[in-house]
């Protein structure tokens, strides 16, 4: 899971409904050539600019996109079968214990410049990941009883992985991006990896082995991607992939900007809001737009507000603020889980077009979603009563205290530049101060609200949203007690809490269980555990729609990914 700014959310009009040829005259974008089946160029937005190209550091969604064309893994999963396919690694054989695996990688691959790549390419990734001076939101997903995988190779095209027990998420988990040890090792050797392809990096010194090159980056505008001439896949007839020349992204931190480029044509592929969808469908019926606009499903990932319950914070020269006491306290958790107003959300905010979120795991992830929580109503009174009850007292109207007398006041964040997290923001704001307690509502730029939740940790309530995957276990690093996403509470030397304890042997326990059935039950659980404790109070997932031009080809979005990117291509108006 990554932490990020995923969703694409929104106000319920659009307040740059105006005058839009006076916007685009004054952003320095290209257009698009009008020949796309000449040129073959997709153009394409995110919201924010990347926090690193090193692969290994991720934590946001940005820089996971910006990267994910330039390297390989040994396995990708099938977005339509949800199965793991053939990557670097051609085949892989698993032995009858279960307990090693062997990978057998590709011989005709090689790095952007021209070296092949090997397994010893693969052991050093895995050495790096395992490095407890490199932090990284993989390591703790493919960490198995406390233990790393150990890894040889018998051969330059050999990858033996040897488990300390049987890991049923590792067809999942191994999908890493694969770096280059003949550029990297020796930086890494010398202690230097963390500093290594930050953003302030020439494009042509990021050395892949994926399907697109980078070839230009300028912070705040736009990156350019050249296709690998030299990438390994093929299609049905021997031709040349990926179909497309190149790519070019550009940043474009306001999604009201980003939709009203999309109208005008200066980007081809879209993920509409939900306000957006029926103006789309009614410009495809008159025949004013060119475009596809299809539905593909529920929102895998997880939208929910959180708050702080880090004592490293919190606790300053052995004083305590009172706010830890409040955000570890289940009776005001409790209180303000039933002051999450969903209907108002999914009606005002996404136009109907979502649901209410009750479990971490989508109901889309069909086998590990846990469809039997009870939600928590929307209740003011409830709330009111059991703040009361608790010992947080409304002293007067607008004014309610702790059992020690301090005001009840925390801060509320969310990233810039979604309107749908701001609405929210407003509604959950409006609601809580009806109790009594004050809210300052500061919304942040993205990368400036991921340093607070992984660095700095100075933050009260945040409404963030996780990507989900198809495995609970490459979650690990948000559910495990010692993970860096771990929002509340990340890097838990031990588990701060009973609970927390109990998640941690749960991913333990369902990851040795190598019979999907069989291993619900944990995730099943742990879903229970996070809906009673109330680390994350959930809100709501909306239903995903993607657009794109009708002379785009092969673009085939589900809700799980883009289904063989690689054969995108334009074809003649």
């Amino acid at each position: 899971m990554k932490a990020e700014s995923l969703r694409n959310r929104v106000l319920p009009a659009l307040i740059c409904a105006i005058a839009s040829l006076a916007i685009f005259s004054g952003c320095h974008v290209n257009r698009p050539d009008a020949d796309h089946a000449k040129t073959q160029i997709l153009y394409s937005a995110v919201l924010s600019d990347p926090r690193t190209f090193n692969p290994i550091l991720i934590t946001d969604a940005t820089s996971s996109s910006l990267t994910s064309d330039l390297f390989e893994s040994l396995i990708r999963v099938n977005p339509v079968t949800t199965l793991p396919e053939p990557g670097l690694a051609e085949k892989w054989d698993i032995a009858p214990d279960s307990k090693s695996i062997t990978f057998h990688l590709r011989h005709d691959v090689k790095w952007f410049d021209g070296q092949p790549v090997t397994a010893h390419d693969v052991l050093f990734t895995l050495d790096v990941i395992y490095d407890p001076k490199v932090p990284n939101s993989i390591r703790p997903a493919i960490t198995i009883d406390h233990q790393r995988i150990v890894a040889e190779a018998p051969d330059d095209y050999t990858v033996v992985m040897h488990l300390p027990k049987p890991f049923a998420p590792l067809l999942y988990s191994i999908g890493i991006p694969v770096m280059p040890a003949h550029i990297l090792e020796p930086v890494w050797k010398a202690g230097d990896f963390n500093h290594t392809w930050g953003i302030d990096t020439a494009p042509e010194k990021l050395i892949g082995n994926g399907p697109y090159q980078m070839t230009h980056y300028t912070q705040g505008q736009l990156v350019r991607y050249d296709r690998n001439e030299n990438y390994w896949m093929k299609d049905e007839h021997g031709g040349q992939l990926p179909r497309l020349h190149g790519q070019t992204v550009t940043i474009v931190p306001d999604q009201n900007t980003e939709y009203l480029r999309y109208l005008a044509g200066q980007i081809d592929v879209y993920g509409p809001r939900t306000e957006e969808v029926s103006p789309l469908q009614d410009k495809v019926a008159k025949h004013e737009l060119e475009v596809q606009v299809q539905q593909i499903g529920i929102d895998t990932g997880s939208l929910f507000f959180t708050f702080n319950r880090n004592p490293r914070h919190y606790v300053k020269n052995g004083v305590t603020n009172p706010k830890l006491n409040w955000f570890t306290d289940l009776k005001f958790l409790q209180a303000m889980a039933h002051m999450v107003d969903k209907k108002s959300i999914i009606d005002l905010v996404f136009h109907q077009l979502a649901v209410p979120a009750v479990a971490d795991i989508s109901p889309e992830n069909k086998i590990f979603h846990n469809p039997d929580l009870k939600d928590y109503e929307y209740d003011p009174k409830l709330a009111a009563e059991m703040l009361e009850a608790a010992g947080y007292h409304l002293v007067k109207p607008d004014l309610r205290t702790d059992p020690k007398g301090n005001r009840l006041e925390f801060d509320l964040t969310t990233n810039t530049g979604t309107p749908e997290r701001n609405e929210m923001c407003t509604i959950f704001k409006q609601d809580i101060e009806s109790l009594g307690i004050k809210v300052n509502y500061r919304p942040l730029e993205f990368t400036t609200l991921v340093d607070k939740l992984d660095s700095s940790f100075d933050w009260d309530c945040v409404l963030i949203g996780f990507t989900g995957g198809i495995e609970p276990n490459d979650g690990a690093n948000f559910y495990r007690s010692s993970g860096n996403l771990h929002l509340w509470d990340p890097n838990q030397p031990t588990p701060a809490t009973p609970w927390e304890a109990e998640i941690d042997t749960l991913l333990d326990e369902g990851a040795s269980e190598m019979d999907p059935n069989k291993r619900a039950p944990y995730y099943w659980r742990i879903q229970q555990i996070l809906h009673d404790q109330l680390p994350i109070i959930e809100t709501v997932r909306q239903q995903r729609y993607a657009s794109w031009k009708n002379s785009l080809e092969n673009y085939q979005p589900k809700v799980w990914g883009l289904y063989k990117p690689e054969w995108m291509e334009f074809k003649a108006d």
